[in-house]
């Protein structure tokens, strides 16, 4: 006995094979654990975290080469220690001018 729907379906989706690959699809694409939405915002973020390591390192290079310019050249040492800490010579007067925004 044959059941007559007011509709016709498709054959790919009579083909076991298909409908199983096309529910295995939508399985992977939204309710797996690892997921193609995961997938794509997990991408997304090791993007971004490159990005920032590229920064970092090239931070870490410009630190060093200050670095080493301050073991080597005693007036970048003063010019440091007296812009950063404020430190002067005894015989010196320090004004502090603050920009109010």
């Amino acid at each position: 006995m044959q059941i007559k729907l007011p509709f016709r379906i498709p054959k790919l989706l009579k083909n076991k094979f298909a409908l199983t690959a096309f529910v295995f699809l939508i399985w992977i694409t939204f309710f797996d654990q690892n997921n193609l939405i995961t997938q794509i915002q997990y991408r997304m973020e090791l993007n971004k975290l490159e990005e920032e390591r590229e920064f970092y390192k090239e931070e870490i290079k410009v630190i060093l080469e200050d670095l080493d310019d301050l073991e080597r050249n005693p007036k970048t040492l003063e010019k440091f220690a007296r812009e950063k800490y404020l430190m002067k010579k005894e015989n010196e007067e320090i004004f502090v001018i603050v920009e109010e925004e």
